[in-house]
């Protein structure tokens, strides 16, 4: 009995994936949860014991507004006919949540915050902020006043856990990770390996496209047969193309990609990379380790447990390029240990990370 409330959820973001491999491995349930989100797909996918309501919505402040309004009114309706007895809400975006109404028990799924957003967690600033000062405030309000209202929030890593407790959050934080769909990314494939290093990810300043595109003109100056790819769209997208585009016998920019389309891409690479400053708990990363991918990463609290040092892949000191760009060219130079973390990496996830095994323990935060 939980309405899921999430606006967002046919876009291909980090949280409509989670959103969608939780509801596709849930277990069998005595009654359906309710997801609201937008009308924006005609075609909506079919999850056994999920209904699907839509609600007219756009990306504009004002819509947002009016979007939460209106989910204030069917929560209600909703409740009063004794069909949902908790609001799942999954942020940002945050609006939406600051209309939900009070009688009804709030459990907060905080992906990521604006405190982590903006870059101001940790002591050492690695990008600048793509909001203002004062816009930071009003979002850091905002996510105070619904959390004022939250009966318990789910955190992806400790570090997310620590982000909510900054905003003085005194309830029960429980820390469940994002996961990878096994059915969809568990597979090793027998496609040709002709990407030798793949980034996949939203291409903005605090997902690292900066060092990104740093890390493509090592690796080639170093070998010049190298072939890397990058999936992905953002904020920064004219900047890294321009800056790639001398590089374009060596990178590929294949921009935005449909969810079932990444496991092509999973399977024809040799090494996952990422160079992002900031993550809840990133779903690509997931979904490469479980294809059998090691990892090579910069070395922040959100990784910890996921991506082992020498055991599931490799993690290197925050903007120290030479130290990454070594060890992707080992693991390149070294494909037999690459082999062995990629089967690690795929163990661990099938271990920890499936969501099969995930989607009854987000469920037991709401009994």
């Amino acid at each position: 009995m939980i309405a899921i409330v999430y606006p967002q959820f046919y876009g291909v973001g980090g949280i409509a994936r989670y959103i969608d491999s939780f509801l596709a491995n849930l277990p069998p349930l005595d009654r359906p949860i309710i997801l609201i989100t937008s009308d924006q797909l005609r075609s909506p996918p079919v999850y056994p014991g999920v209904e699907i309501i839509h609600l007219p919505f756009s990306t504009s402040r004002a819509n947002s507004f009016l979007w939460g309004l209106r989910v204030r009114k069917l929560l209600r309706e909703l409740h009063r006919a004794g069909r949902i007895r908790w609001v799942n809400l999954h942020w940002p975006p945050l609006i939406p949540g600051l209309f939900l109404p009070p009688e009804i028990p709030l459990l907060v799924t905080a992906h990521t915050t604006y405190l982590g957003m903006s870059g101001r967690f940790y002591a050492t600033r690695h990008y600048e902020s793509q909001w203002s000062p004062a816009s930071v405030r009003v979002k850091m309000w905002m996510e105070r006043r619904i959390l004022a209202k939250a009966s318990r929030v789910i955190t992806l890593t400790e570090q997310g856990s620590q982000e909510v407790r900054r905003y003085g959050f005194k309830g029960p934080i429980g820390i469940i990770p994002n996961g990878a769909d096994i059915q969809k990314f568990g597979s090793t494939g027998s496609a040709a390996r002709d990407i030798d290093v793949l980034f996949s990810g939203r291409i903005e300043l605090r997902k690292g496209s900066r060092p990104m595109v740093r890390i493509c003109k090592e690796l080639v100056a170093a070998r010049p047969d190298i072939r890397i790819c990058i999936v992905g769209y953002g904020d920064d997208d004219a900047w890294v193309n321009s800056e790639l585009a001398p590089l374009q016998a060596n990178v590929t920019l294949a921009g935005k990609v449909p969810f079932d389309a990444m496991v092509r891409y999973y399977e024809r690479s040799r090494v996952y990379v990422s160079t992002s400053y900031y993550e809840g708990l990133p779903g690509t990363c997931l979904e490469a380790m479980g294809m059998s991918l090691p990892a090579v990463v910069w070395d922040f609290l959100f990784y910890r447990g996921l991506v082992v040092e020498g055991q599931t892949g490799m993690l290197a000191p925050p903007n120290d390029f030479a130290s990454m760009a070594t060890k992707i060219g080992y693991l390149l130079d070294h494909p037999a240990v690459a082999t062995q973390l990629g089967k690690a990496a795929h163990d661990l996830i099938v271990e920890r990370y499936d969501w099969s095994r995930l989607a009854p323990e987000v469920l037991a935060q709401f009994e």
